[in-house]
This record gives C-alpha cells, structure tokens and sequence, in this order.
C-alpha cells in the first residue's frame, strides 16, 4: 500500500490597502482562515494612493491584531500584477471582501481579468458579518479625524493610533 502524498497547505491572499485595518477586515480574514490553512494578508502599495498610515505602520497594526494566529497569518506588501504575486506566494486564492451590491460588480471585473491572467488561481468573495456590513476604512478615518468616538469598529491599538494622528 502506498503512502498518500502529505497534503500541500491551502494559502490565500486578501489584498488591500489596510489604511486602517478596521472589524470588517478582520472578520473576512477570521472567515478566510476557516477556509484556508494560511491567509497572507497584503498590504497594496498603489503610488495613486496617500494613505494616511505609512505601510510599515498598517502592516503592524495587521499583525497586532492577529498575534494569536501564529504563522496562519502572514503580513506582506506588494505591488503590480496581484495573480503574479499570488503565483509567488503558492497562493490558490485571492479573497475579496464585499459589502454592499455596488462593491459587487467592480470585484466581479477584477476577479474575470484575474481568472483570464491565470487560471489557476481563484477569486473567493467573502462578506462581513452584517454588524461591520457598513464601514470602511474611509468612513473610519473620516470620523476619528473629526473626533467621532470608532472604538467599537477597530481594534483598541488602531483606535489609539488614529487618535495619535488627529491629536492636533
């Protein structure tokens, strides 16, 4: 009788800007890793973009907030073609996280152009858990940076730097 082959672990990779991580976010990834062995969590690094947190600072908050996971969470950066650095990373997937309708036909075009580049890895869209449905990072920024209290929606390290930035 032969052995079977040890089982190669599963990898996705959930891209994004990060700016700041908020619950949402999280949620999806803590879904991503009841689907997956590993998810690489990967910072976009988009040069059309001025985020307000510096890619070092986002990367970290991501890896506070999964320090419990040990290796089943990684952090990185990338840019460029998304599918290639999924290649890269012997990913298998790529999550995409949606909220509403609208989100739904712009992840639908990028997961066909994705699928057309490569085909061996797949587009897996995830949805929050319907009390993180309606933020964003944007929404987040937005009200801490006019004093609005968004300690129920992040994590408290996160809140904390929020508040540090916008303390003038």
């Amino acid at each position: 009788m032969t052995t079977p082959a040890p089982k190669r672990p599963t990898i996705a990779i959930y891209p994004g800007t990060f700016d700041p991580i908020t619950y949402g976010h999280i949620d999806i990834i803590q879904r991503g890793l009841s689907l997956f062995d590993k998810v690489i969590v990967t910072v976009a690094i988009n040069p059309s973009k001025s985020p307000l947190f510096s890619l070092e600072e986002r990367m970290e908050m991501i890896r506070q907030s999964f320090v419990c996971e040990g290796d089943r969470v990684e952090v990185d950066s990338a840019s460029g073609l998304l599918v290639e650095y999924a290649v890269q990373r012997n990913a298998t997937a790529i999550i995409r996280g949606l909220r509403a309708v609208s989100d739904f036909d712009y992840e639908f075009q990028l997961a066909l152009m994705n699928r057309k580049l490569e085909r061996e890895v797949d587009s897996i869209f995830l949805m929050p858990g319907l009390r993180w449905i309606f933020i964003s990072s944007s929404i987040i920024r937005d009200a801490a940076r006019h004093g609005g209290n968004v300690d129920d929606m992040v994590a408290p390290h996160v809140a904390k730097m929020l508040k540090d930035k916008f303390k003038n």
